[in-house]
């Protein structure tokens, strides 16, 4: 079987069904396993790129991303597109795509018009898969039907096991706190505006033995305001802005940690303020959201569960040492 997967979470998925070697190309986002970067890139984003490599430029600011993907789907453009001669090259016969966000990967009737014209000239078909879990449930979900399409059901059957016992391990281990005294905990997956989290994320705090006071349960992330977070009263404050890492997150915050909002944030008083590794633990609708509920568990109630590594959270509230507090 030739695989292309145009998603970081179907590769992870792919990866962890032991059928990394079926990878015949991938999309610019997809770096997990590691040695998957040596796997040809079939899609580039349309917004500051650098065509050769297919990444937004770096310098770009959160607020000037989210400008230019706005003005981009304003203007019915898609965010990203496919290298259409690297992918007649790759000849697939399975390719994993998504139709759940457009902001998120190339989107699935790009895909689908991008094979109706090419198959002709491979003289063969590929199977076009949209992927779109939007809780934890459907992840496993999406990671059975990966298995099932590549006649490796009884193995991914052993791996959604696997990943229900972490989570059931967990939510034993803060089962005996009294959704009383579960922390208030607002995630951000965007800083500048900021965004409130959604599908996954909420159950992962939850699960993490967190009450989530700001965020829609299995439905998109949403544009709030500031005064929305001071409103939620968080006790915890987890950023987390989407498709960064650890460090970028934290790049990110203090790019906004000047504003006298954060003085108004209980979370802030008490300490509580976060970094995490987005784009590994939390961004992706992959196997490593069980490794991220288990962050938030460690950081949420460390007497119960381990703290997580400093290459996965950190403390940041000594960023905010000059915000007025109260």
């Amino acid at each position: 079987m030739r695989i292309v997967s145009l998603l970081p979470s179907a590769t992870e998925i792919v990866c962890l069904l032991g059928l990394r070697d079926a990878l015949v190309g991938r999309s610019h986002e997809c770096d997990f396993p590691a040695d998957v970067r040596s796997v040809p890139v079939m899609t580039y984003s349309a917004i500051g790129v650098t065509q050769e490599n297919g990444e937004i430029a770096a310098n770009l600011t959160s607020a000037e991303i989210d400008a230019l993907v706005s003005q981009q789907l304003a203007d019915g453009q898609s965010l990203y597109g496919l290298y259409l001669d690297r992918l007649e090259a790759a000849r697939p016969d399975l390719i994993l795509t998504q139709e759940l966000c457009d902001v998120c990967a190339v989107s699935y009737g790009t895909v689908r018009a991008a094979v109706r014209d090419l198959t002709p000239r491979w003289g063969g078909t590929a199977q076009v898969i949209s992927l779109e879990p939007t809780d934890i449930e459907g992840i496993f979900d999406t990671i059975l039907t990966v298995a099932e399409l590549t006649g490796r059901l009884a193995f991914g059957r052993q791996q959604v096991r696997a990943l229900r016992e972490r989570l059931e391990h967990v939510q034993e281990a803060v089962s005996r706190i009294p959704l009383a005294e579960r922390p208030a905990v607002a995630a951000l997956e965007w800083l500048d505006p900021p965004f409130a989290p959604g599908h996954w994320v909420p159950e992962q705090i939850e699960r993490a033995g967190g009450r989530c006071v700001l965020g829609r349960y299995g439905k998109p992330s949403v544009r709030c305001l500031w005064e929305d977070v001071a409103a939620a009263q968080p006790s915890v404050v987890v950023v987390m802005p989407c498709g960064y890492d650890l460090a970028g997150a934290i790049q990110e915050t203090q790019s906004v940690a000047h504003l006298p909002i954060w003085g108004q944030l209980p979370a802030l008083a008490q300490g509580q303020i976060y970094a995490v590794d987005a784009t590994s633990y939390f961004s992706r609708p992959g196997p490593r959201v069980v490794d991220g509920v288990e962050i938030l568990a460690g950081l949420l109630h460390p007497e119960h569960w381990p703290a997580p590594t400093l290459a996965q959270a950190q403390r940041i509230a000594h960023l905010f040492e000059t915000t007025v507090v109260g």
